[in-house]
């Protein structure tokens, strides 16, 4: 018996999905998750997931049933019992995707260090506000998608959020340098 392809199998407004979403998972799951193998695994169970509900005409909002479920894929991974050994051997979040330009070679020391600070601050952060700070600021969904899709009030989203927003504020201004003043007025 010959093996069909998957794109054969599968209607192609799956493929429209993955091409639409996939880039958004993975960079999601690479935030919480602050390892790139393991995000890849979350966003492959993930679209493996998408595609076995893809005939379910239940589903009217597939970008939120898709950070649905790569949020709670995260969260998998975070409750198992070896995932806290293995977060402290693994390596600093250095994924040049998440960093919009590169900065210029004269701020290029200034911005690596605010980065790792800001990366530090972020990996600090409960768990919740970690969620609601990707979901809101990095993803763009409202605070009504981000309440949906992390089973939350709003209410409860502004409060991580605010929280989360100060955290990574203070670690930012706490470490600046002082400019020395050139001019006494």
């Amino acid at each position: 018996m010959p093996i069909r392809d998957s794109r054969a199998v599968a209607p192609s407004g799956y493929h429209a999905l993955v091409d639409a979403h996939y880039d958004r998972v993975l960079r999601l799951c690479r935030l919480l998750l602050g390892d790139h193998h393991e995000a890849e695994e979350v966003a492959q169970d993930t679209f493996l997931k998408l595609h076995l509900h893809y005939a379910s005409r239940d589903i009217l909002d597939w970008r939120a049933w898709l950070t649905r479920v790569a949020v709670n894929g995260v969260r998998d991974r975070q409750r198992a019992g070896w995932w806290p050994r293995w977060r402290r051997r693994t390596e600093p979040l250095d994924d040049a995707r998440l960093v919009a330009d590169t900065p210029l070679p004269d701020v290029a020391a200034d911005a690596t260090e605010a980065y790792r600070r800001i990366q530090a601050a972020f990996a600090r952060l409960p768990r919740r506000q970690r969620e609601v700070f990707a979901l809101r600021q990095l993803e763009g969904l409202s605070t009504a998608a981000t309440a949906a899709a992390l089973r939350l009030s709003e209410g409860s989203v502004k409060r991580h959020l605010y929280r989360a927003v100060g955290t990574l504020r203070r670690a930012l201004r706490d470490r600046e340098p002082r400019s020395p003043q050139l001019w006494s007025t």
